[in-house]
């Protein structure tokens, strides 16, 4: 006989589907997310173990197992291609990310005055981060060829003598890369220091103001350390689009003349699939990633700290 009573009962049944959705609610998300995340460690990291792997052995054509340790980063140190990649890599970076920091703070500072048509401008500004780079790379060819473009326009003006010719010098053709880059990313650097700008409590402006500064003192005393955060993180991405810079440079230069204006990006794709070392392509595609991880760590580490201390 049972000592549950009729009323019970129906309490009884309703906690248990009270209980079960519960249950469903909190797995629900995961059973959700789990074929994205699967896809993701196979198809991200995944490759990337596998990347590891065949940098450590003999492979040319096809991946073989024929391990042969660090023989291939031994053989890439050796490489005067992958160091003039390198090279070009450091002045190619370091160029990008400080115009792009300083042209993209000024333009900031100056749509933050509330001039008119500011959405006009700041649409403007934004409209070549629509584009992909490969579309850069091919309209600004077209406009640095000797040619066809700026130096042909020039003369046609009745300077016979004026000289644009950067794309065709090996000296100069890493600076091409850096003209297209700025153009097109400048504009995405002054929208983040923009919503920096705007997120700055008027008061303290207001207060400076009071006490006598002026305008540029103020950006530069008050306004400009308060963006550090956004600097930080501008520079963060920047960084890694320098780092894994490749449509743009096969578009407008093709690492040429030469070899000149190569990167590291280029440099990995010509060995892997163009020149049949796919071990000493796997071994430079593994600096990149060493490269791009040195400069999220301490990112990722930052925003922890901050989090910990907030």
């Amino acid at each position: 006989m049972s000592l549950t009573s009729p009323a019970a009962q129906p309490a009884a049944a309703s906690g248990s589907r009270r209980s079960h959705a519960g249950l469903l609610q909190a797995w629900l998300p995961k059973l959700v997310l789990a074929p994205s995340v699967a896809i993701s460690l196979l198809f991200v990291y995944g490759f990337m173990l596998w990347t590891f792997i065949l940098s450590l052995t003999n492979s040319r054509m096809l991946p073989s197992y024929e391990f042969v340790g660090f023989g291939q980063y031994a053989r890439l140190m050796a490489n005067d291609r992958w160091w003039v990649a390198s090279t070009n890599l450091v002045l190619f970076g370091g160029l990008f990310v400080a115009i792009c920091l300083v042209l993209g703070l000024l333009l900031a500072i100056l749509l933050d005055q509330r001039i008119r048509q500011e959405g006009a401008l700041r649409t403007v500004y934004l409209y070549p981060m629509a584009l992909s780079f490969i579309v850069t790379g091919v309209v600004w060819k077209w406009l640095l060829n000797p040619g066809l473009g700026v130096q042909a326009m020039v003369r046609g003006w009745g300077f016979e003598n004026f000289r644009f010719d950067w794309i065709t010098d090996p000296d100069m053709a890493v600076y091409t890369l850096v003209i297209a880059a700025v153009w097109q990313a400048s504009g995405f650097v002054m929208a983040l220091f923009l919503a920096g700008l705007r997120g700055i409590d008027d008061s303290i402006v207001k207060a400076a103001q009071l006490d006598g500064a002026s305008l540029p003192r103020i950006y530069w005393r008050v306004v400009i350390p308060c963006l550090r955060p956004v600097v930080f993180s501008a520079v963060m991405i920047l960084s890694h689009i320098a780092i894994k810079s490749f449509d743009l440079v096969v578009a407008l230069t093709g690492g040429g003349p030469g070899y000149a204006s190569d990167l590291p990006a280029t440099f990995m794709y010509a060995h892997a699939f163009t020149r049949a070392q796919i071990g000493l392509g796997s071994a430079s595609a593994m600096l990149m990633l060493g490269g791009v991880l040195a400069i999220l760590i301490p990112y990722l580490y930052s925003e922890l700290r901050n989090r910990r201390h907030g």
